[in-house]
């Protein structure tokens, strides 16, 4: 337990004791020392005065008196002004340290049977296109909190919903038909993600093309030029074949659906690469092929209760104006459906699926209308949790170089950043000459797990809510608050531990109660202490950069301590073995606080 908490919780025991109320911790404004001042935690007693009906130096001196009378670890205190300084007995901290050594699994919690079930999902693609750096965040985003919330206790299901079908599907298999020739991932040498993203691409030029020749030919006839494009929007024979073929897929023709399953083949398969590449994965994976008329059924269900109406061209919206908000679109004329349809059918299944008491949509903040909507519906058609889902929202990811823009072709491609990270790794590593004595395949190793640690990190130690500039230059820097620069830190500590053992220094039996622990280890232990409440607090928040930056400010700390002390040099062997047992902790929770990120740790750098 947190030394912090330990006397919290002391001081609590001391004013009911002694005054005979009860407070909370939360009422004790218990902080650091300054400074200047002797001891480790002061107690402000200017609130607890309405309480003891007594001066405040002379609260402070019962408080403190009490407290070295009836809690170890409190060695003792001296009073400044109505604040109670109070010194951490050594013993205290070689017992904290041996605690947190002694415990497996430091900071997490093993969830039981009963634990609350936490359905979290992410990535959620569109088959018409490879995974870009925008899914690059969301897919370590969503399994970086999938690990948080497991480590703070909850069952997890960490679930993928894959938009495999609509107009947008469509416009590739309708460019491929049309321009493809046959081709196919083996014949291009191409992964199947790419080349579907390919078509995409070249639908969309030769659908420009045709608006604005269609547009052109509007304007002569007398529309203004707003009207000439919107009309030629609707009226280019791409998008109508589009829109056929989306009305025969949903009709089950069978050629059509042949070649739909061909090209999402491809596109999966292409997918698991990128996310093996990304370390990510599933439990389980729906298909809005698989859930659209699961939606249609929902919406035809509430319909017929009353909760949503008909309109006279027989499209089905929900009247959402009594909530602040306005009609939403559920089934259009033709009787397609839309995302929100989608969106209820997969609430629909996974509700079947499993008995979930929290869901957790990772999606970005374009869509935080949608999930408005969607919490209000699910509500209405008597989903548990509709109401209290959860739209872990976050910002767009933005380049030195501006946004980026799928449908031109301008997209960051997921693949090519993992190669270029791990590319950039290597050739920094090799600069400052930390590849030493590595054979050629540990060389590879070590610039797949640096690369990939620095694009995590970068992403992961942001607030999740904020927009940010991505620089993969900046990233991949052994110094600062980077990836690279806690790897190496961990690294380093593992090297140390490793030329101990190899010397036979013996410090598993833990450290002595009475050895001398200086402000600076006791800075480390105190720190520490604190990853549980670390946890727990990301997971109560969806945070990753509550993990990250803890991570950061603990290898911080370490290596002003590793620079100002000897380890293996030190003469004193209690003072050895500490710094020994302190070392092995700090690398063990950097180890699982990365962990919880994804980021993977080398032993060696």
């Amino acid at each position: 337990m947190d030394i912090q908490n330990v006397i919290q919780q002391a001081c609590a025991k001391a004013v009911e004791t002694l005054y005979g109320v009860a407070v909370g911790e939360e009422q004790l404004q218990l902080q650091k020392t300054k400074k200047e001042f002797e001891g480790h935690l002061t107690l402000v007693v200017f609130p607890l005065l309405r309480i003891s009906h007594k001066k405040p130096q002379e609260t402070a001196e019962e408080i403190g008196a009490w407290l070295k009378d009836n809690e170890p670890a409190v060695e003792k205190y001296n009073v400044i002004n109505g604040f109670l300084n109070l010194s951490v007995a050594t013993s205290s901290w070689a017992t904290l340290l041996n605690t947190i050594s002694r415990t497996e699994n430091y900071g997490t919690v093993k969830p039981t049977d009963s634990a609350p079930l936490v359905m979290i999902e992410y990535s959620s693609p569109n088959t018409n296109k490879p995974l870009h750096l925008g899914h690059v965040r969301n897919n370590l985003l969503g399994w970086a909190v999938s690990q948080i919330l497991e480590a703070a206790g909850n069952r997890v299901v960490k679930t993928n919903i894959v938009n495999d079908r609509g107009i947008h599907i469509c416009k590739s298999m309708l460019a491929w038909l049309k321009w493809g020739e046959g081709e196919t991932p083996e014949s291009s040498h191409k992964k199947g993600d790419h080349l579907i993203g390919d078509y995409y691409v070249l639908f969309d030029k030769h659908y420009r093309e045709e608006i604005s020749t269609l547009a052109a030919q509007y304007e002569r006839e007398g529309l203004t030029q707003d009207e000439a494009v919107e009309k030629a929007k609707k009226e280019a024979p791409l998008i109508k074949e589009a829109h056929e073929m989306l009305v025969k897929w949903e009709q089950n023709d069978p050629e059509i659906r042949a070649l739909w399953k061909k090209m999402n083949d491809w596109v999966y398969a292409g997918f698991d690469e990128t996310y093996r590449a990304l370390g990510v994965g599933f439990d389980k994976i729906y298909y809005e092929s698989d859930t659209y008329l699961v939606g249609k059924a929902k919406v035809e269900e509430g319909l017929q209760k009353g909760l949503f109406t008909r309109h006279d061209d027989g499209s089905v919206w929900a009247d959402l104006r009594d909530e602040g908000l306005d009609e939403k679109l559920l089934l259009r004329s033709d009787g397609t459906s839309v995302y929100m349809t989608q969106d209820i059918g997969t609430a629909k299944l996974r509700f079947d699926d499993y008995d979930i008491d929290r869901m957790v949509y990772v999606v970005g903040n374009e869509q935080n209308y949608h999930f408005k909507v969607l919490s209000i519906l699910l509500d209405r058609l008597g989903f548990e949790w509709g109401k209290s889902l959860v739209h872990f929202s976050y910002g767009m990811v933005e380049l030195p170089n501006g946004k980026m823009k799928s449908r031109e072709g301008t997209v960051v491609d997921a693949d090519d950043l993992v190669a270029e990270m791990i590319s950039t790794a290597r050739q920094t590593s090799e600069e400052l000459g930390k590849f030493a004595d590595m054979s050629e395949p540990e060389r590879a190793e070590i610039a797949r797990i640096v690369g990939m640690g620095a694009l995590k990190y970068f992403l992961l130690k942001v607030d999740a809510r904020k927009n940010m500039l991505f620089n993969p230059s900046e990233s991949i820097d052994f110094n600062g608050n980077t990836g690279p620069f806690i790897q190496y830190t961990y690294a380093r500590i593992r090297s140390v531990l490793r030329k101990a053992r190899e010397a036979g220094v013996d410090f598993a039996g833990g450290v002595a109660p009475d050895t001398e622990v200086n402000e600076k280890e006791q800075t480390l232990i105190q720190h520490l202490s604190q990853f549980p409440a670390v946890v727990q607090q990301a997971a109560a928040e969806f945070s990753p950069s509550t993990i990250a930056n803890y991570c950061y400010n603990l290898v911080k700390e370490y290596n002003q301590f590793y620079h100002d002390y000897s380890i293996l040099g030190e003469s004193d062997e209690q003072k050895r073995v500490l710094r020994l047992v302190l070392s092995e902790q700090v690398s063990n929770i950097v180890r699982t606080g990365m962990s919880l990120l994804g980021i993977e740790v080398p032993e060696r750098m």
